[in-house]
């Protein structure tokens, strides 16, 4: 087979499956306009509601402050068990999700008003 676009390139097929007879629902395991819905499906089965994931993204920044107050007990209880730079590193984490938490709370509410207040 002579491909113009190539010039001189030839394709030499040696092997009966590089032949292109065997049906594509043979070699996936299901036909061929199957293969759409199997990817929404898996795409729905990920999808996650802004509810659940800001619900996760709440109890994230709770965990977070809940390990800085650990970290901080500690170091005053027993201070050759922890290191002071974990507690600082703890306290930066917690700082960093709760004004990003502050942020997103402040933009939903910013756009709640306009999509309220929209005529």
């Amino acid at each position: 087979m002579k491909i113009p676009e190539f010039g001189t390139l030839q394709m030499n097929r040696t092997l009966s499956a590089h032949t292109g007879r065997v049906n594509l629902s043979d070699i996936a395991g299901a036909p061929l306009n199957g293969i759409p819905s199997a990817a929404k499906n898996a795409l729905e089965k990920k999808r996650i509601d802004f509810e659940s994931y800001l619900i996760d993204a709440v109890k994230s920044m709770n965990a977070d402050q809940l390990d800085v107050n650990a970290l901080e007990q500690k170091i005053l209880t027993e201070p050759e068990s922890v290191d002071p730079q974990d507690v600082t590193i703890a306290m930066a984490k917690a700082r960093m999700s709760l004004s990003l938490a502050q942020n997103v709370i402040d933009r939903i509410v910013s756009g709640w008003n306009e999509i309220t207040t929209t005529r």
